[in-house]
């Protein structure tokens, strides 16, 4: 008798272990899905047009064009910040005045460098995808409006080396 209370207070116990891991997850959704909302309001909020796709499939940042970056980057009355998270030793011919540059590397220790966390972020890597995955780690870390450049500095529309490759990013 003894032997069967203590199987069943084992079985309660790894049924509430299980509830409690089942409820923290639901918490972190619907903690992320709040941040999001945030997200996207703060964005609308500041004029920004948000695609149907990146509310619809809950998009955490926008993916912009390497034209449509530059039409950002280029127009000195508009509000943002550019982090270039390429690896230390980068080269590029492509110079971008007022760039803040954070190797993704570094970034999960220096982000608190990104004065903030409402400011449009335009994050510019080697060829996006260190980009795409600063702009994942800055939304977790509550930035509201972060923008990856696809393509990163391969296809940076200031670039003299962009030539034909553009034609494959749509506006």
């Amino acid at each position: 008798m003894d032997l069967r209370f203590i199987q069943t207070l084992e079985f309660i116990n790894n049924r509430l272990t299980n509830i409690e891991r089942n409820i923290q997850k639901l918490d972190e959704k619907v903690e992320y899905s709040l941040a999001l909302q945030k997200n996207h309001l703060i964005r609308v909020k500041n004029g920004e047009n948000l695609s149907d796709s990146v509310i619809l499939e809950s998009l955490p940042y926008n993916d912009l064009s390497p034209q449509r970056a530059y039409e950002i980057y280029s127009n000195r009355d508009l509000d943002f910040l550019l982090l270039d998270v390429t690896r230390l030793g980068f080269e590029t011919n492509t110079k971008l005045e007022g760039k803040i540059h954070i190797p993704f590397e570094d970034l999960n220790m220096r982000y608190a460098e990104i004065p903030n966390k409402t400011t449009p972020i335009l994050v510019i890597s080697e060829v996006g995808l260190r980009s795409i995955m600063a702009c994942e780690l800055l939304v977790k870390k509550g930035f509201y409006n972060v923008n990856n450049i696809s393509g990163g500095y391969r296809y940076w529309a200031g670039s003299s080396s962009k030539t034909d490759s553009l034609s494959s990013f749509a506006a």
